[in-house]
């Protein structure tokens, strides 16, 4: 099916120059003199970059065909990351560059939905929010104000800040698309 540059949608995913991209970011420009432009931020699912592109607001494009399964995260190996399939037991593979961002998101056990494009394991895609343990993080300030925060490190290698009164050992709320934090768990 062909998919017009002008109905591009955060989400989408389409084929450019063979490889399957992802659209992140989208906006429609109408320049005074000629036809319309469409800036747009897409994400090659094969490698992982980002780039910003144009294109008419004509062009076409073929849709890229994703499918996703259901999977748990087994364990990691020499920067490997292993997961078991939860209806037919199968094993994936995934190096630690192709999961980029995600790997601070994935704890043992955790369901993730793997993506695939003509049979090839392209990526992993993580909730919105993760629960994660706090390894380590620095001491309260005693008479801080209360929305003051303080570095913190996650089970997973994530750092982020969190509140004063966050200590090591408890569990909180991230989200995972930029690593920041919710909330206690």
């Amino acid at each position: 099916m062909a998919i017009a540059a002008g109905d591009f949608r955060t989400g989408l995913t389409l084929i450019v120059d063979g490889d399957p991209w992802q659209v992140l970011d989208f906006q429609h420009v109408k320049p005074g003199k000629g036809a319309a432009i469409l800036k747009t931020k897409m994400k090659n699912l094969k490698t992982g970059n980002v780039q910003e592109r144009n294109f008419n607001a004509s062009t076409k494009f073929e849709a890229a065909n994703i499918s996703k399964k259901s999977a748990q995260y087994s364990y990691t190996a020499d920067s490997t990351y292993y997961f078991m399939d939860l209806e037919t037991y199968d094993t994936y593979e995934l190096d630690e560059e192709h999961l980029g961002f995600n790997k601070y998101f994935i704890v043992e056990g955790s369901e993730v939905t793997l993506m695939f494009f003509d049979g090839e394991l392209l990526s992993v895609s993580v909730p919105e929010k993760v629960e994660l343990t706090v390894t380590e993080t620095d001491a309260a300030i005693k008479g801080a104000p209360s929305n003051q925060t303080k570095d913190a490190v996650t089970e997973t290698g994530l750092k982020l800040r969190v509140p004063q009164f966050i200590e090591p050992g408890e569990k909180i709320v991230v989200f995972s698309a930029d690593g920041k934090y919710s909330g206690r768990a």
